[in-house]
């Protein structure tokens, strides 16, 4: 999938379990750094520039949670899997709101480790390395660049925001895109203000694609939203 190796960072408290993880995907196209707890994994994710991290949820000190919460005020872009015996509703939603893109239930099969992992890797680079100007929404062609949504008879003028929202929606198809994501992206910080205020522009955007039924921005209650087409 790809030459070069991917850097992981693995926050893993159980050291025996964190060993074999990075023994075994150290065989597997990964570079992985280890550590024990959320301190020392801030400390190393400012070291190793990761292109992926996977975290406990359950750590002494500072949780899962906690530490990815601050690592989003660091990084708003890197993708970040929890891995976690918790697997309740509430405990995956929580997981969401704090910045996380992926949950992986313990015990797992290291295979599926390694392909949830390099899927988030792949959507990541890809966005990053070629990010595309115009999108296919339903009917509607969205320049990204003007600002213009088109369903071949009207064009509507986005605000800066609005194609910000709707850009960063359409990179993640058929994905749930974490709140706390949008805000740290567009608006810098996840205040309950600014929740408010996406909450707005999702509104006006709604409006604005209503033309056409099909598609539709989805609302994962307590999560964050989804477009569909």
């Amino acid at each position: 999938m790809m030459n070069d190796k991917i850097r992981m960072l693995l926050v893993e408290d159980e050291q025996t379990l964190a060993d074999i993880i990075a023994d075994t995907l150290g065989e597997k196209e990964f570079d992985v750094s280890v550590a024990y707890n959320g301190v020392e994994g801030l400390r190393r994710f400012d070291e190793a520039r990761p292109d992926v991290v996977v975290t406990d949820i359950m750590m002494p000190g500072m949780d899962g949670f906690t530490f990815v919460e601050a690592l989003r005020r660091r990084s708003a872009d890197v993708p970040i899997l929890f891995l976690s015996a918790r697997s309740a509703v509430d405990d995956v939603v929580h997981g969401f709101e704090a910045g996380g893109n992926d949950y992986l239930r313990k015990p797992f099969g290291m295979s599926e480790l390694v392909v949830r992992v390099k899927a988030l890797v792949g959507r990541s680079r890809i966005a990053h390395a070629s990010p595309a100007t115009h999108y296919r929404i339903g009917r509607f062609a969205f320049d990204v660049a003007r600002q213009r949504l088109n369903d071949g008879s009207h064009t509507q003028e986005l605000s800066a925001r609005e194609a910000d929202i709707l850009k960063l929606l359409c990179e993640h198809p058929d994905e749930v895109v974490p709140t706390p994501l949008i805000l740290q992206r567009i608006w810098g910080d996840d205040t309950f203000f600014n929740a408010r205020s996406l909450h707005v522009f999702i509104t006006r955007l709604r409006r604005r694609l209503a033309a056409d039924p099909s598609v539709r921005i989805v609302n994962a209650r307590g999560v964050g939203y989804k477009l569909l087409c």
